[in-house]
Order: C-alpha cells, then structure tokens, then sequence
C-alpha cells in the first residue's frame, strides 16, 4: 500500500507533536520565593536566596547576578512565583537573562517571566522596596545550595 506525500507528511507531523507533548508531559511545576538585594553605581550587583518547593520537598537557593549599563540606587526585592518545566530541582540552576527597563521609588511591584538553558521557565512577581533606577541587561544566576 503507497501513502501520498502528504498523509506522510500529516503522520510525521503528528508524530513530532505527540513526541513533544509526551516529552513535556513528563515536566513538573514548582514553586520558588526569592529574596533579592540589588545595589550599584553604573555597574551593579544582586545577592540573595530562596527557595524551590518541588514534589513536597523544600531546596535552598542562592541568587546572584550583575547588571551593568545605567544602574543607580539599592533595592530589596521579593519575588514569589512558580517554576515550569522542570524534571528535577537541580533544573531551576542556571543563568537567566533578561533585558528590560525600569524605575521603582519606594515601594513597587514587579513581575518577569524568565527561562534557563535547560528550559525552565520561572514566573515570579512581588515587590520591591527602595530606590533603584536602571536601563541595562541584567542576568540572573541561581544555584542550589
């Protein structure tokens, strides 16, 4: 029996989408809360720690990261949020980037969604505390601890 070039067509594309589909399917969520302390002139850096939730178990984080570009003030932020994507804790390690612009005096909210090498994807809001200006590229590294 002789297929046509496009049921071939349509039953390869279907076996692409339901091995994606399984492939994400096999990811879990969790939930992650940081704490995060930004401060520069110019150049400047973030520090902090949290934590990941994931499958009832509790990991500690660390947070660190540079921002450079026109950076100025110090900042206190918490962020809460969920992780995407994971299969095991040691997936929220690694570098996130982002790009973006903001101001915050006083009291203020936030919010980004950023993604890892390794795909994870984090989801995170809260409120920052303090002065901070900037304008910059700003990357963001989690480690477990």
């Amino acid at each position: 029996m002789r297929f046509s070039a496009s049921i071939r067509g349509a039953l390869a594309a279907l076996t692409v989408l339901l091995a994606a589909g399984l492939s994400s399917a096999q990811a879990d969520s969790g939930s992650v809360h940081l704490t995060i302390y930004k401060g520069g002139w110019f150049i400047g850096g973030s520090a902090g720690g949290g934590t990941l939730t994931f499958r009832g178990k509790r990991y500690g984080l660390s947070v660190g990261g540079i921002d450079y570009g026109f950076v100025f003030g110090g900042s206190k932020t918490e962020l809460v949020g969920r992780v995407s994507n994971i299969n095991r804790p040691s997936d929220v390690a690694g570098v996130y980037g982002a790009a973006g612009a903001g101001l915050a005096v006083g009291s203020g909210t936030r919010a980004i969604v950023l993604r890892n090498e390794k795909g994870a994807v984090l989801e995170l809001s809260g409120r920052q505390v303090g002065l901070m200006a900037n304008a910059d590229l700003s990357g963001l590294a989690i480690t477990m601890k």
